[in-house]
């Protein structure tokens, strides 16, 4: 990672203007610069560059961002990928940080290493094709599996030959040093003896995501019980296991394309989909699935599809790694093979149409899966019963997004005849003890007086984009200024709140959250700004290393009004919204709670119908009293709580 002092010299350095230039032909227009979008076909410039406020726009397809975001979309280049691009732009000297002796070798060995194993992979494809053993034992092994060629060569297969040292004499000869070839996980040194690790077997490259192999899985092809089926690298300074997906690689443009990832067991799997014609493809390669592999896959899709063979006792190892990809906020779904096939020998089976076909018919939500499959096993056991909601509510806390929560325990209630306010409960209850573990000293402002009401409890759900969009704009723009002053009767102190505290005490105190999840991101970080006692700035959220807030920011900003020069000339009072903000603030959020009580408000009526129609009088007493609850709570809004005079 670069140093924060060299990515913040980069950013002062690109002016957004200069940078564009490069790329698009602007002409000022007013404060601002036009040209055409460079991102999608137009005849009419749409594409708007403010230079005070270091961001670009493009009112035709939406994009947006800063300097670096515009490199990134533009040069295709990852976050530091695009830092990189502008330090040379700028001729500015890119140091991770100030290198120590020892942080220089160790820059110096990776380098070393990276070396050592794309030598390592041409050694052994080289064997793989050209050399006898190589041939008569490694390629005829691929083409037994079904492997051919094209696919041979496009994930850079290999072979290791039989003579225990082979690689390593090989490596020497060519000057690479036995150090770095042990290091990465080449050569085994014992004894004083050098032995290749890999040997007999054939090889699997693993790639990273700029294409690079950094480091290797072997499978043997002996008939030797006493040996380990698959081996791979050991971690090293250029392998993590645990941040690595088999297949990224080559599958990347492909998940881009189709807007999904298939996730697989193991390296075999990849390589057959990939000559079904599914390509969105990746392997954990026999790890369990860590967060960092998930945010790899995240960064090019919201969209995961976990393929299971039928051993249900493979299944039920691995719905823990499904929970942390529910926890990254992504869309999970499940496709359950037929016995006793796996996705290797299933796409050899049944060929690459009816494949894509069995895939895009046979895909499940994973909670649903999830349920069905426990309830099973639990069948009339209330023991069995109360664990398997217990787990499946677990799963469903996790998820961040509120609406999809919402959904997935009104599908689980029917499945599990379980109430539904039951489990909404139990959902509830985990996230705010995950709230308390997250933010253990969080600074609260005094309670504010709840209504008296003992109605059944109500979940408020189904939020407005423009509500919450405004939020953030409140919050990125003014978080910091000071809003109201509150005197307390009790104590007759006063004590003054932020825009920020504000809003963020208003929304959390009612264990409400936003939706989108981009707003809601945003919302969380001013959160966490607050609770590190850190200003909220404008320049924090345009240089996001996640470009999605950052173009969103960008677009926010693209949208504020401008005061016209006019009035400035002509020195004409006018009531800036800044001036405004202890009217606006609190109306907003009156509106953004009003929208859920409406929303909540409509589908507690739709359900008292329905009820009604069926002469479900337990159902229609409670909605009945859900719906008093919720004009109760509607009409609180207009009326100030608490103990609290507003100065």
């Amino acid at each position: 990672m670069l140093d924060p002092s060299t990515i913040d010299r980069i950013y002062d350095a690109a002016d957004i203007i200069d940078v564009v230039k490069d790329f698009v032909n602007l002409k000022k227009r007013g404060a601002n610069y036009l040209g055409l979008c460079p991102f999608h076909n137009e005849k009419t410039p749409s594409f708007s560059v403010s230079a005070t406020k270091g961001i670009y726009k493009c009112f035709g397809c939406g994009k947006g961002g800063n300097a670096v975001n515009f490199i990134m979309e533009h040069e295709h280049l990852t976050y530091y990928e695009a830092l990189k691009f502008l330090a040379k732009k700028y001729k500015i000297e890119i140091v991770e940080k100030e290198l120590t002796a020892e942080e220089l070798q160790q820059q110096n060995e990776r380098e070393s290493l990276m070396v050592a194993t794309a030598f390592a992979q041409r050694f052994f494809t080289e064997t793989l094709f050209n050399h006898t053993e190589g041939k008569a034992v490694g390629l005829s092994y691929l083409y037994e599996r079904g492997f051919r060629d094209e696919f041979i060569r496009k994930f850079e297969l290999g072979y290791s030959p039989e003579k225990r040292d082979a690689f390593t004499t090989a490596a020497l000869k060519e000057g690479y040093k036995k150090e770095y070839l042990e290091k990465a996980g080449l050569t085994i040194i014992k004894e004083q003896a050098l032995y290749d690790r890999f040997f007999g077997r054939a090889i699997f490259p693993i790639h990273s995501l700029s294409g690079k192999v950094i480091g290797f899985g072997g499978r043997t092809l002996r008939a030797d019980k006493n040996t380990a089926k698959y081996l791979n690298s050991p971690e090293s300074e250029i392998y993590h296991k645990s941040r690595v997906l088999y297949g990224l690689f080559q599958a990347r443009k492909a998940i881009e394309a189709a807007d999904k990832c298939y996730m697989v067991e193991g390296y075999t799997d990849v390589i057959s989909l990939h000559q079904s014609g599914v390509e969105n493809v990746v392997a954990s390669s026999g790890t369990s699935l860590t967060v960092d592999q998930i945010r790899l896959i995240k960064r090019f899709t919201p969209n995961i599809t976990v393929l299971y063979d039928g051993d249900a006792a493979g299944i039920k190892a691995s719905l823990r790694g499904i929970d942390l990809i529910l926890e990254e906020g992504l869309n999970v779904r499940v496709v359950l093979l037929p016995e006793p096939e796996d996705p290797d020998s299933f796409s050899k089976k049944v060929g690459a149409a009816e494949l894509q076909k069995f895939l895009k018919e046979n895909e499940r939500n994973f909670i649903t899966f999830k349920t069905s499959l426990l309830l099973g096993e639990a069948k009339n056991d209330p023991v069995k019963r109360a664990n398997l909601i217990t787990d499946v509510v677990r799963s469903i806390a996790v998820i961040p997004d509120a609406v999809m929560r919402s959904e997935y325990l009104r599908e689980c209630s029917s499945l599990l005849k379980t109430d539904e306010r039951v489990l909404y409960s139990q959902v509830n209850r985990i996230r705010r003890d995950r709230a308390r573990q997250r933010f253990p000293n969080m600074p609260s402002l005094p309670e504010e007086k709840t209504s008296s009401s003992t109605y059944p409890p109500v979940v408020l759900k189904d939020e407005n984009e423009t509500h919450e969009r405004e939020i953030a704009r409140l919050l990125i723009l003014y978080g910091n200024l000071e809003l109201f002053t509150y005197r307390d009767e009790e104590s007759g102190e006063d004590y003054t709140t932020t825009v920020a505290e504000y809003v963020i005490h208003d929304i959390t105190q009612d264990e409400l959250e936003l939706i989108h999840p981009v707003y809601r991101q945003i919302f969380e970080e001013c959160h966490d700004l607050l609770l590190r006692q850190m200003p909220i700035t404008e320049k924090y959220f345009i240089q996001h290393p996640d470009e999605t807030v950052s173009h969103t920011v960008a677009d926010i900003l693209s949208s504020q009004p401008h005061l016209s020069k006019i009035y400035e000339r002509n020195d004409i009072y006018v009531e800036t919204e800044e001036m405004k903000l202890k009217k606006i603030v609190p109306d907003t959020l009156i509106t953004f709670k009003g929208n859920k009580i409406k929303n909540a408000l409509r589908e507690a009526e739709e359900q008292l119908v329905k009820a009604a129609e069926s002469n479900l009088e337990e159902e229609i007493d409670l909605l009945s009293r859900k719906i008093m609850n919720l004009n109760a709570l509607r009409k609180d809004l207009s009326k100030n709580l608490g103990n609290r005079i507003i100065l």
